[in-house]
């Protein structure tokens, strides 16, 4: 039995989906590696909200995709840009979802990551003004007891003059921690905000200024997520990096390549792809942790084609097709997003996903998958 797929160009082609899903189990957390999958947000579909509106989540759905990932043995890197922060969900809803996603990590011990930003500043904003903001979300997670993800601020980005403005910013706030936390470094194609992020345009500058603050405080540094989408910039930083720093990939179009790493060295993770490919990521990386590179790569090289079809450009929008994927794979009951952001990909863009997904054997149930995917072609007008 085949499906009759868009293909871009105006026509169709026969796709017959896969019998049988790629089989992984639960497991414990890993020994090689740190890794984390950023998570998304799974909206209420009956909630009467607008794209204007403040976010309105299933709280059930969200925690439950949550212990999914924790039950084979990966991190939750909570409230990212992969829950669509700063892209539907403000601060209050963040705030909520950091409390309830921690106090769940606390009950099934699942290991736990938040993001902490400025993203209560609605307008133009002063360095105090961004220090308190900052300070603000990292006592919040603190208190909730999971570590700290310090993430790129567009009002920081908006009110700094030059490089000594985001060594002063980050100076206070390593100083604040209490803890040892992890910076994070998001690319303008991730977020057209931050471009000249660190002070400069220009890479290697603010690379610079971005190893000047960790060797200031390496030891409230536990690590650093970097997402250029640039593997040697990566590699680069990572051998530059003080004793002690771990770096986590953030970059979804290199990661395979990155974690497995080389004779100086390798990087955790802070995926958001590891939210569709959590069991078959967590699969590779226990195959990893006994030594053997090669089976890791054979397992995790197959899934890049699919993340660069979702991280395709416009980057940011990559979210759609995460949660289509989850919906697809039975983690959620709809295709809806917070602030209407389903609408962000077409509908060739869908098909497209749901073949590749389907084809690394993503999609636990392969005919609930193909008959979700039939219904949305359906609602376009394509008759099977």
């Amino acid at each position: 039995m085949t499906i009759r797929l868009p293909a871009g160009d105006g026509g169709f082609r026969a796709y017959e989906p896969r019998k049988e899903p790629f089989a992984a189990t639960p497991g414990t957390p890993f020994t090689s590696r740190t890794v984390f999958s950023a998570a998304h947000v799974v909206a209420d579909p009956f909630a009467d909200s607008t794209p204007d509106s403040p976010a309105a989540v299933d709280w059930d759905a969200t925690l439950a995709f949550r212990r999914h990932l924790w039950s084979h043995g990966l991190g939750v890197a909570e409230a990212m840009d992969t829950a669509q922060r700063g892209m539907g969900l403000d601060w209050a809803g963040a705030a909520e979802l950091i409390r309830r996603s921690a106090a769940e990590a606390t009950s099934v011990g699942g290991l736990i990551a938040c993001g902490v930003g400025t993203d209560q500043l609605t307008g133009p904003a002063t360095l105090d003004e961004v220090r308190a903001a900052y300070e603000e979300q990292l006592a919040l997670v603190e208190d909730s007891g999971a570590q700290a993800i310090l993430m790129a601020s567009r009002a920081l980005a908006a009110a700094a003059k030059g490089p000594e403005d985001y060594l002063e910013v980050y100076g206070h706030l390593l100083r604040q921690a209490t803890e040892p936390v992890i910076l994070h470094w998001l690319g303008p194609m991730f977020d057209p905000a931050l471009e000249g992020y660190w002070g400069s345009s220009d890479l290697d500058a603010a690379t610079d200024t971005f190893l000047d603050v960790i060797a200031a405080h390496p030891d409230k540094v536990d690590g650093i997520k970097v997402s250029l989408l640039e593997a040697q910039r990566e590699i680069d930083i990572r051998r530059r990096l003080p004793q002690g720093v771990r770096c986590y990939t953030g970059d979804d179009f290199n990661y395979p390549e990155l974690i497995a790493g080389d004779e100086q060295g390798f990087s955790h993770a802070l995926l958001g792809i590891f939210d569709p490919l959590g069991p078959l990521a967590a699969e590779a990386v226990r195959v990893l942790d006994t030594g053997d590179a090669k089976g890791f790569r054979e397992l995790l090289d197959p899934t890049v084609e699919l993340s660069r079809h979702l991280f395709q450009a416009p980057t940011r929008f990559y979210k759609t097709g995460v949660v289509f994927l989850a919906w697809l794979a039975g983690h959620q009951s709809h295709f809806t997003m917070v602030g209407g952001l389903q609408s962000a990909r077409s509908l060739p863009h869908f098909a497209r996903a749901y073949e590749l997904a389907d084809g690394l054997g993503l999609f636990p149930d392969p005919k609930l998958a193909e008959e979700r995917m039939k219904n949305l072609l359906s609602l376009y007008g394509v008759n099977q």
